[in-house]
């Protein structure tokens, strides 16, 4: 049987929502605190109740969801733009056979998605519709799952890029240090936790920037040669259209909505505002969730062109943050129990244990891809597993920024066999997941022996 075909089969038999799996990831985490860890006997399922309620609601924790679905919504606005839109149809126009288009499609996708992975997911998912229907109209051969794949290509170099959850979190002064809060002092004692770990550290560094240019060859390369085995496959899609209608008829103080200048004055205003507050941190390649989110924001409103298509692109795209909404806290709870239980330090105990400066990398990248198939959310994962790889890394003297982008590298990857971020393009292709497994688990592959050649020798 054709092992990605296997996969398919069991994601769809064994795999319930991934809201269920967030349920069930709670409770075992319950009955983990409950059966082992070191608590008092007395009052222990009261006191693991407290501990999630307390995660749930972490203030800090609340913030950093917020942050991470703005990264999304508002890079779905920007695809969703007129000037986008136009940049996609000049791309589609190079698609003649799905060699060519699957390098296409993966190349600008990925770049896109070194920038922000919410327009990358969305972009990616918007071209390869394109190609399909433009092969369609056109009637040269095409097979389009591969090209949804090509599409979905971004998701397995995101979190090494600009709005990477991991290393933006961990370049915000302060997160670091409430991050590792509940790390007994004994145990610390004798690191120094550093206030932030800088972007120029991770996201710029030159190995990160050499690792995501491997990919944005190697990648390609594998779909070019897929694109020349595979058989074209029936293309059936009416002409795909992002954009809300507008109305007919303005009136009023409607006309505000519509006014060019209004919307081009604030956007002035956000972009100001930016640079005023981030002008020192841009020029040191310090990036933050905040001052991603609010170059975006001024961006969208000004490439909209007024309010009214701004809120239009707005109500599209706040459709795909959901499942995160609800979700999010849920990990905060998983996150709270395992913190003040005293679970964190146990796990790390045991990294600390079975690894060394060299392999510790290695180790955290493949748990990294582990749990991201049953959490998948990169800011999620950080938040229960920031303080295990962090620790471990002070312990065995592994530099943290490694440890950071190990994380985020294990998280990325498994993107490829995790199909939740798939659904929005899987809803705009109109693909189903089987469609697009057996050449996503490939790219998985290809992508897992660079990372990991990586993470070993650079």
């Amino acid at each position: 049987m054709n092992p990605a075909r296997l996969v398919e089969r069991i994601f769809k038999k064994f795999l319930p929502s991934q809201f269920t799996i967030a349920v069930l990831l709670t409770l075992f985490t319950v009955a983990l605190a409950y059966f082992f860890s070191g608590m008092e006997q007395e009052g222990r399922l009261r006191t693991i109740l407290l501990y999630w309620e307390k995660g749930v609601w972490d203030s800090g924790l609340l913030v950093f969801a917020y942050q991470m679905m703005l990264i999304l919504v508002l890079g779905h606005v920007l695809v969703l733009s007129p000037l986008v839109n136009r940049l996609i149809a000049m791309l589609t126009r190079h698609a003649t056979n799905t060699a060519n288009a699957a390098v296409l499609v993966s190349v600008a996708t990925m770049l896109a998605a070194f920038f922000n992975w919410g327009l990358a997911l969305i972009f990616g998912a918007v071209l390869a519709r394109k190609v399909g229907e433009k092969a369609q109209e056109e009637g040269f051969p095409l097979n389009y799952p591969l090209i949804g794949a090509a599409g979905y290509t971004g998701l397995m170099v995101w979190h090494g890029g600009m709005s990477g959850s991991a290393p933006l979190k961990a370049a915000e002064k302060g997160h670091i240090a409430d991050l590792m809060q509940h790390v007994p002092k004994a145990e610390a004692s004798a690191f120094s936790f550093p206030e932030f770990i800088s972007t120029q550290h991770t996201i710029f560094s030159w190995w990160n920037l050499l690792l995501f240019g491997l990919l944005l060859v190697i990648i390609p390369v594998v779909l070019y040669a897929l694109g020349k085995k595979v058989k074209p496959t029936e293309i059936n899609l009416k002409v795909y259209n992002p954009e809300s209608p507008g109305r007919s008829k303005i009136s009023g103080a409607e006309g505000l909505d519509h006014s060019r200048i209004l919307a081009f004055g604030f956007a002035a205003m956000i972009l100001a505002a930016f640079f005023i507050r981030y002008g020192s941190e841009l020029a040191a390649f310090n990036i933050t969730p905040n001052m991603l989110n609010l170059f975006m924001l001024g961006l969208a409103v000004l490439l909209h062109g007024n309010f009214r298509n701004f809120l239009n692109a707005l109500e599209e795209a706040i459709k795909g943050v959901s499942g995160i909404l609800i979700q999010f806290p849920l990990y905060f709870g998983i996150m709270g129990i395992m913190s003040h239980s005293g679970m964190v330090e146990d796990i790390s105990g045991f990294f600390a244990s079975v690894a060394n400066a060299k392999t510790l990398p290695v180790f955290i990248f493949f748990s990294g891809g582990l749990v991201n198939i049953f959490v998948p959310s990169g800011g999620g994962q950080w938040a229960v597993q920031g303080p295990v790889v962090l620790d471990a890394a002070l312990k065995l003297g592994v530099p943290l920024p490694k440890a950071v982008m190990s994380l985020a590298y294990g998280d990325q990857i498994t993107n490829m066999l995790q199909p939740f971020w798939a659904l929005p393009l899987l809803g705009i292709t109109r693909l189903r997941a089987k469609d697009i497994l057996p050449y996503t688990l490939l790219l998985m592959v290809a992508g897992t022996l660079i990372l990991v050649a990586g993470l070993l020798f650079l």
